[in-house]
């Protein structure tokens, strides 16, 4: 497949060599270095430096208006331990290949050179915490969201329709505590962790509520010391999600007050509620307006899904904003070995984007 290399080779060159500069969220060093380069990336293609915030102990880039209007929202942290994603930069035809590309360093470019000659109170804000729940960011989102009139989250696409609505978010360690005993021995005398936490394990996926999509999933299971003792302690993570908020909040309540089936054992709880629910009625308006615009410049239908993985935008529209998110990459494989972007999709959506913010914009 030919593609346009006069418009793609530029953006193809720069999201090389940030796809190369590997950024695990839990590497600080490499995180503060794709941040860097992010910024030698935007000094160069739009004229103008991006500050470099420091954000709880976190490097934040920000390009643009302080007070921004619109907000282009995008994260440079990725899934991928240096060294786990090989080869780290393929392309074979209109499929491009790399850690975080799907995921979202594709996105993160088709914002930057969208706004190649864009005027006006725009802000591309990309932070560096998303993949570990934004912990240390989400209240810098919350506060820039509170006064912009939109917020385009650059998170990839899903088969190219944009999202028009996200679960929110939960997550939880439950722990057993027991005694130990000789497992062959004496057994009767020590109170096995490993079989309360079975029986938690039970109740919780009893909270699961398919008309609110509410999914309450064991993942971590850990448990026991030897093979022939009796296990003081085990434990489970739990990742809950819904599209319902008050369902969720339900499942939070029912979890933190989770009590020992076994006589003489204990249960701990930590955790708890995460990203809220990113509800449609928020996407709603910027949605059909992306859809004028996109009809207006002859792009084909956009369309739209509602997804069970959260974002960013959750927050933003906790903060009152009006989001529209899915704007990155079309590919797929987040978080997988087959990780892939379309390199076709690069351009056409970096055009669609820089149109639609002019719009916004006016």
């Amino acid at each position: 497949m030919k593609h346009d290399t006069g418009r793609i080779a530029p953006m193809l060159q720069a999201l090389e060599a940030l796809v190369r500069c590997e950024s695990p969220s839990e590497d600080l060093s490499a995180c503060r270095k794709v941040i860097a380069l992010a910024n030698e990336i935007a000094t160069k293609e739009l004229g103008k430096a991006a500050e470099i915030m420091e954000v709880n102990g976190r490097p934040v880039f920000w390009w643009g208006d302080k007070n921004p209007k619109v907000v282009l929202l995008a994260h440079l942290d990725t899934v991928w331990p240096i060294g786990s994603f090989n080869p780290i930069w393929q392309i074979d035809g209109d499929v491009l290949r790399g850690p975080g590309t799907f995921d979202m360093k594709v996105g993160f470019i088709q914002a930057l050179y969208a706004l190649k000659d864009v005027s006006g109170s725009v802000a591309l804000i990309a932070t560096t915490d998303e993949e570990i729940g934004s912990q240390t960011s989400r209240e810098l989102i919350k506060e820039v969201s509170k006064s912009a009139s939109a917020v385009l989250v650059l998170e990839a696409s899903l088969d190219g329709k944009v999202k028009t609505g996200r679960k929110g978010t939960a997550m939880y360690v439950v722990k057993a505590i027991g005694l130990a005993s000789h497992a062959g021995l004496d057994p009767e005398k020590g109170i096995n962790a490993t079989v309360e936490i079975a029986a938690q394990i039970l109740k919780l996926k009893a909270l699961e509520n398919a008309e609110h999509g509410t999914t309450v999933v064991p993942t971590l299971l850990k448990g026991g010391t030897t093979s022939n003792t009796v296990p003081s302690e085990a434990s489970i993570e739990i990742d809950a999600r819904s599209f319902s908020q008050s369902d969720l909040e339900r499942v939070d309540r029912a979890i933190k007050s989770l009590s020992a089936e076994t006589p003489g054992a204990r249960i701990e709880v930590t955790g708890g509620l995460n990203r809220p629910v990113l509800e449609p009625a928020a996407c709603k308006e910027l949605y059909e307006f992306a859809e004028r615009v996109a009809s207006e410049i002859g792009v084909a239908p956009l369309g739209s899904a509602q997804v069970g993985g959260a974002s960013d935008g959750n927050f933003a529209a906790a903060a009152g904003a009006r989001v529209l998110d899915g704007l990155g990459a079309v590919g797929g494989g987040a978080h997988a070995a087959n990780e892939w972007a379309s390199i076709k999709a690069i351009s056409e959506r970096s055009a669609f984007l820089n149109a639609f913010i002019k719009e916004l914009l006016k």
